[in-house]
């Protein structure tokens, strides 16, 4: 399996600009094979563009994601908000290459004032199965708990996919934390970042495919680029290393 991710900037609002923005990422995504793609937190209509109400035509743009979707073959994990029960939450969809919505997790662990101020966090990961690999989402601080990620490879999950907005000065989260959460657990991470800038944040970029060791299989500097990698199905289903079993940390008393 080839699984991909797309670096670029927030669309900031403009709609019509974030889904032609995803039609051009699928595209890259299936002329490069990859199965999957992973695109950033709150891709649309943008990290700091979410309001109180759906957009307008907010299910037709949902539907368009999952038309491209069949339409490329390619499966996409995406931050998109959540609008239910005058609630919204943070959340990462997970569409197949069919086009189809089987999986969705809202985030546990938001982040900052207009993070708080905006959505209901979530209570629980998320993992399912497909194309015979079991996958994790995480979306953006939630990956920095290592409790999160924990439970993720206590559910036997191979590969953890995580859109974010990682931004200016948090660099050591993509270089130092991300990595750790991958070898301390033996579990593949994907973690999708924005570049460029958005109001007052200027993201850090360097999305990056970590594998079981911690070490990148595959990077993104701080420009837009689509990354991909091959994934071996028989390293993912190999053996947690000894140094890494999950045994239960938690303190007796």
């Amino acid at each position: 399996m080839i699984l991909g991710i797309y670096q670029t900037y927030s669309p900031a609002g403009d709609l019509s600009a974030g889904v032609a923005e995803i039609e051009t990422a699928l595209n890259q995504a299936s002329i490069s094979g990859a199965s999957i793609l992973v695109m950033p937190e709150l891709f649309l209509p943008g990290y700091f563009a979410v309001k109180k109400t759906p957009p307008k035509n907010w299910q037709g743009v949902i539907g368009k994601m999952s038309k491209l979707c069949k339409k490329k073959g390619v499966g996409l994990a995406i931050g998109l908000p959540e609008f239910h029960n005058n609630k919204i939450y943070n959340s990462a969809y997970f569409f197949c290459k069919e086009g189809t919505l089987i999986a969705k997790h809202r985030k546990i662990q938001l982040f900052g004032t207009y993070e708080k101020n905006k959505f209901t966090p979530g209570d629980k990961v998320t993992s399912f199965d497909y194309d015979g690999i079991r996958f994790g989402l995480l979306i953006c601080y939630d990956v920095e708990f290592p409790e999160h990620v924990r439970s993720l490879a206590k559910k036997k999950v191979d590969v953890i996919l995580v859109p974010t907005a990682n931004m200016m000065p948090y660099v050591n989260v993509n270089k130092i934390l991300v990595p750790a959460r991958a070898a301390e657990n033996g579990i593949t991470i994907a973690y999708a970042n924005y570049c460029g800038s958005e109001k007052e944040l200027t993201y850090v970029g360097l999305s990056a495919i970590y594998g079981q060791d911690g070490f990148a299989l595959a990077s993104a500097e701080r420009k837009p680029h689509l990354i991909s990698v091959e994934i071996d199905r028989q390293i993912l289903k190999g053996s947690i290393p000894p140094s890494t079993q999950l045994e239960d940390l938690s303190p007796s008393n």
